[in-house]
């Protein structure tokens, strides 16, 4: 059975309108995503590390449109591995479990992989959003279409926009 490592900020859970609704919520300014097209999570979020280091934000972002009904699919057919670099962020650790658990409660701990480097995943496959964790990979690699790279030349990995095209691709 072929394995998949599939991550989960920006690629199942929603990153951007978490980011957005609590810019909003502290400042009263209304953030649009079109106008963060080729910025980094950075520029586009001027209170990033504030908010990635408050309680609540990994347990409480919304999931991406279509990804706990395509996971589900693709969970009969391959492995599936949640992999997420969430050591960074003390907080995100104990939130991502109980999100995953929450949105995919037929994901098993033993499919969660919590860690810094993404660099030591040796799976079939890898879904991500971020070069930094696709270019080290040796297996067939899924360029998940978020602002921050939009623009950006996907290189030798395979770009998609959505969950219903990874589904038409990998199903």
């Amino acid at each position: 059975m072929k394995t998949i490592a599939i991550d989960m900020d920006g690629v199942l859970a929603d990153v951007y309108t978490q980011f957005i609704d609590m810019h909003f919520a502290e400042t009263g300014e209304r953030l649009n995503q079109k106008d963060m097209i080729g910025l980094t999570e950075g520029e586009a979020f001027p209170h990033l590390l504030k908010h990635v280091n408050a309680k609540g934000f990994f347990e409480t972002a919304p999931l991406i449109s279509g990804a706990k009904q395509v996971v589900e699919e693709l969970s009969k057919v391959y492995k599936i591995f949640i992999v997420s670099a969430a050591t960074e962020f003390p907080l995100s650790l104990g939130e991502k479990h109980l999100w995953l658990s929450e949105h995919f409660p037929f994901i098993t701990w033993q499919q969660m992989v919590f860690c810094g480097s993404k660099e030591i995943i040796n799976t079939d496959i890898m879904i991500d959003d971020h070069f930094k964790n696709l270019d080290y990979f040796k297996g067939k690699t899924y360029l998940f279409t978020q602002p921050h790279n939009e623009n950006a030349d996907p290189k030798n990995h395979e770009r998609v926009k959505n969950w219903e095209e990874l589904k038409q691709i990998l199903l």
